[in-house]
């Protein structure tokens, strides 16, 4: 058990210790994060890999006053140790408990809630200007932490090329650990390598200084001989430093594990009166052996328990999840189809193609955190004649909206978009819920939207998605996949699948809680009521003949979604009601609020929603409750006791 860790209740603790204890100190926030990763799926290589560099920045600034923004915030474990949350931390990922990214509401150490990549640089600038002119006598230090695979982020160059312009007073530290999620991609991440082989550049520029005050030349011709000299060598070493071209004074590479090196560069970072880009190398998992050896599985693994303190053992998790279920029809259809190619944003293990990978190198692009890129790229791809499928989380494809529209949408083009993580996304949180695509991308012209209500429909979707001349999107959630007990309904454009109807009440269900509708139904009708449930299955376009019917022919409709419903599906519901002139006072929506969902398992969200078949079975009876007698069980509306039945399994 940790002996130090406990004591640390505020930063300045830690530089009281000495060197040996923040050593140990190391080792106790490391065992730390072993025992939670032994209770539920974390956050583990990420946050193994930064123990040293925390260390370090919270013993040379005072974080109190001074700036300090994490990118990508999922590595912010052991900062959340040591300021000041010990004795929440195994809470962490918890319904209220402690959040795994940073969170301004817990701390005054934590500014931004960073679940995205590359946001750092443009936010610390911007508190930089901002205490600089409301502020301008409060000396502070503003320290950026971003990940390498932050650093294929189109955003992350619009903030360097902006603070280099603007000679701000910034320190960067590039967290270089070779990986994002999955190892990086692209040129970048040759040119990282080629920095980390070589000698640091401030031993390089020193010893040039001095060769070049050994030169026996004088005046102007001298100054332009050293100048093109020191170009042409740092150009040919370093392909042309290009952090110091874009205005940053580079430091590095620097031992990510070495404290006492860490608080030194830190230290003569404080000391520039310029942007500085400190380039520091660690090892994602360091310190746990089997998270350094593989880092992808170990990103966030399933709880493990160690035996004879090296042998693991899982915990299985053996349900078979939507994100396979697509994963298995992507790889059928690029079997099937020369033309299908799958690209991903650095999340192949999340979206699980390794399999997609290993057999189609060729027809496979991982492009980094592009996602904006990504769908470009995807536009160029269609526009050849070839069939993408753009393969990314809900939460992610936000950044890409432009694309969608203006290179996708608008150009007509058959990009397929698969929109992993849709709906409540658990332990992640509101960084990650994919509440908002439907209402993103409902209203752009011809795109095509639809959402599978069980396992069943997935492979049919992207088989359909594949075949039409247009932009395609298809959600689901990160849930286990499950299908509704029956012979569904093959896969039309544009309609619903009616699963059988009911007089008193209907239930719309759009997407994967159809299960959740179906068993709420069921019990619904074993108290006697008679109630149906109809997949929806797209949203755009919505299947308005049996939605139309069902709100004539019904005492109630009740629409279903995992997604916000502001603008989502039963919006689209009630504004093809209004168009079609048919009173819509009895339908009513389920889905999520306007507001922000916290964290926590996503069944006790959906339960806190009503969004369960609890819930939704409990809104039914309230709705029902409300007619009329007469309105109630009107028997000549009611399709044939034999026909629902038949329907209903």
């Amino acid at each position: 058990m940790e002996e130090l860790l406990p004591k640390i209740r505020w930063p300045e603790d830690l530089r009281r210790l000495k060197y040996p204890e923040l050593l140990q100190l190391a080792a106790e926030i490391r065992e730390a994060l072993c025992r939670l990763a032994a209770t539920r799926t974390t956050h583990f290589a990420s946050n193994l890999g930064v123990v040293e560099l925390t260390l370090a920045l919270h013993t040379t600034f005072d974080f109190r006053k001074d700036r300090l923004i994490w990118d990508t915030g999922h590595q912010v474990y052991p900062h959340k140790l040591v300021t000041g949350r010990y004795n929440q931390f195994f809470t962490i990922r918890t319904k209220g408990g402690l959040m795994g990214y940073p969170n301004p509401a817990e701390s005054v150490f934590d500014l931004f809630m960073t679940g995205h990549a590359g946001t750092s640089v443009s936010t610390l600038l911007g508190l930089k200007c901002g205490d600089d002119l409301l502020r301008p006598e409060e000396a502070r230090q503003y320290v950026a932490v971003v990940g390498d695979g932050a650093l294929s982020c189109g955003i992350i160059y619009e903030a360097l090329n902006n603070a280099g312009g603007l000679k701000k007073k910034l320190i960067v530290v590039l967290n270089d650990n070779k990986m994002s999620i999955c190892p990086r991609t692209g040129g970048l991440a040759e040119y990282l390598d080629r920095l980390r082989m070589t000698r640091s550049y401030a031993q390089f520029k020193r010893e040039l200084s001095r060769f070049l005050h050994r030169l026996p030349l004088i005046g102007d011709t001298a100054e332009r001989l050293v100048m093109q000299i020191k170009e042409a060598i740092k150009a040919g070493l370093l392909g042309g430093m290009f952090f110091e071209e874009l205005g940053f004074h580079y430091l590095g590479p620097v031992d990510g594990h070495n404290i006492r090196q860490l608080q030194k560069y830190l230290a003569m970072s404080r000391d520039f009166d310029r942007p500085v880009l400190l380039h520091v190398v660690t090892e994602k998992g360091h310190g746990f052996q089997p998270a350094a050896a593989d880092p992808v599985s170990f990103h966030t693994p399933a709880p493990f328990q160690r035996e004879n303190g090296t042998e693991l053992r899982f915990c299985k998790v053996s349900a078979r999840s939507y994100t396979e279920v697509m994963r298995d029809a992507i790889l059928d259809q690029m079997r099937r189809n020369p033309k299908v190619a799958a690209i991903v944003a650095a999340m192949c293990q999340g979206n699980m193609l390794e399999p997609v990978r290993e057999e189609f190198p060729d027809r496979f692009f991982d492009v980094g955190i592009c996602e904006s890129h990504a769908v470009a790229f995807a536009a160029g791809l269609a526009k050849a004649g070839m069939r993408p499928i753009v393969d990314i989380y809900s939460t992610f494809l936000q950044r890409s909206y432009d694309q969608i529209f203006q290179e996708v949408a608008l150009q007509n083009l058959p990009v397929t978009m698969t929109l992993d993580r849709a709906g409540l996304v658990g332990p992640d949180g509101p960084t990650h819920h994919g509440c908002f695509d439907l209402a993103y991308l409902r209203h752009l012209p011809n795109l095509v939207l639809m959402a599978p209500g069980d396992e069943a429909d997935v492979a049919p979707m992207l088989d359909l998605a594949l075949r039409l001349d247009a932009p395609t999107a298809i959600r689901y959630p990160k849930a286990p996949a499950e299908m509704v007990p029956r012979t569904p309904a093959p896969l039309e454009y544009g309609k619903a699948e009616v699963l059988w109807w009911g007089s008193d009440g209907m239930i719309i269900a759009c997407g994967t809680l159809l299960p959740e509708c179906v068993r709420a139904a069921r019990r619904l009708r074993e108290e006697g009521l008679s109630v149906g449930v109809i997949n929806a299955r797209f949203v755009k376009p919505l299947d308005t003949d049996t939605i139309l019917r069902a709100i004539q022919q019904s005492g109630f409709v009740l629409t279903v979604e995992e997604g916000c419903l502001s603008g989502g599906f039963g919006s689209a519901v009630l504004e093809a009601a209004n168009e079609a002139g048919i009173d819509a006072r009895r339908v009513r929506r389920l889905g999520i609020p306007d507001r922000f969902i916290e964290h926590g398992e996503r069944s006790e969200l959906l339960a806190d929603l009503g969004l369960d078949s609890a819930g939704i079975g409990r809104t039914m009876r309230e709705l029902i409750g409300r007619l009329p007698a007469q309105v109630s069980h009107l028997a000549h509306l009611r399709p044939s006791t034999a026909k629902s039945e038949s329907l209903a399994h």
